[in-house]
């Protein structure tokens, strides 16, 4: 049996242990109708923009659904409408341009972007301006082509090799390391995780690659980095399968999921996801039950957030203690 057989056949295995039916409809992340603006319009990350559709789906008060995920990319509604009244923003892609836009939003008193989904910390501490708050766990580990003879376990020191470009080929395969595009979340936190500061000149990167998206895995020799929570999702079918040929691999001989497709809390490129929200604003009564700390309607919601792939925070979701700039 194949490496394809047996991922499809897990595909169906991880929807059982998952709670998820085979044949779940995949989730989006724009409100529908468009101009179902919701109270808290939030953009950002590839890679949280599915749970958090879900949660906008999810959470409700007395004025009806409370958030409204706007997805990182889409191939019509550019721009995007984020409030009933003016505010119409270019559609941010990815954690650092979904930060950028909710800067935007409070330095212009917009109120355009009312938080940011980040699939990282902070880039910038010089001001505590804005809080990242932690909501789910997910993993970033690497992919490579369904079938490629390159080994399926990489160390750290491999992959830092590897993205500076001072090893460029295994088991006789010319490597051909590729990032997403720069404003990704995923992209920084790989690169952090594996003491990458300035990839090589060897890596492929441009503002059409797209994260957790496995159709830029084309030939034997392509590695990237993948939302270890995404590839689950995908594989479970909750949300649009982008896997394509990408099979996951192992860092330092640990694997990034167990046997029942969860998340292995001892995979070596742990993180935590975010929503980011303006640090004047976390005693608004909205913001507050919404996002802060353990009782919030987020952290409540667990088992959303587990049936998109991600683990669970306990006492640690909603703390406001992280705070940055950028």
């Amino acid at each position: 049996m194949n490496v394809k057989s047996r991922l499809r056949i897990g595909a169906g295995v991880g929807a059982v242990a998952l709670g998820l039916g085979a044949l779940a409809a995949p989730a989006y992340a724009d409100p529908s109708p468009a101009t179902d603006y919701r109270q808290l319009a939030g953009v950002g990350s590839d890679t949280t923009q599915d749970v958090m559709n879900a949660l906008g789906d999810t959470i409700t008060n007395s004025s009806g659904k409370v958030i409204a995920s706007w997805n990182a990319t889409a191939t019509s509604t550019n721009p995007i409408k984020t409030k009933a009244t003016g505010c119409q923003i270019a559609r941010p892609d990815g954690s650092g341009a979904g930060i950028t836009a909710l800067n935007t939003a409070v330095d212009g008193s917009t109120g355009c972007v009312d938080f940011a989904r980040s699939s990282r910390g902070p880039n910038n501490t010089t001001t505590t301006d804005l809080t990242f708050i932690p909501y789910a766990k997910d993993a970033v580990s690497w992919v490579k082509q369904d079938g490629s003879t390159l080994p399926d376990n990489l160390t750290t020191a491999q992959l830092k090799a590897i993205y500076e470009c001072t090893l460029t080929s295994l088991n006789g395969i010319t490597l051909t390391p590729i990032l997403p595009q720069s404003a990704s979340g995923t992209r920084a936190f790989f690169l952090n995780s594996i003491g990458v500061t300035t990839p090589g000149s060897c890596v492929t990167s441009n503002s059409t690659i797209q994260e957790n998206d496995g159709s830029a895995i084309d030939s034997p020799g392509d590695i990237f980095p993948y939302s270890v929570a995404q590839y689950t999702a995908q594989e479970s079918f909750v949300v649009d399968d982008r896997r394509g040929d990408a099979v996951l691999g192992s860092v330092n001989g640990v694997g990034a999921r167990n046997d029942d497709l969860t998340l292995n809390l001892s995979f070596p490129y742990l993180r935590n996801v975010y929503n980011v929200v303006p640090t004047a604003k976390l005693s608004d009564s909205l913001i507050a039950a919404t996002f802060v700390g353990t009782g919030s309607a987020v952290c409540q919601n667990t088992s959303v957030i587990t049936t998109y792939g991600f683990g669970a925070l306990a006492g640690d979701c909603g703390s406001t203690t992280l705070k940055g700039e950028s």
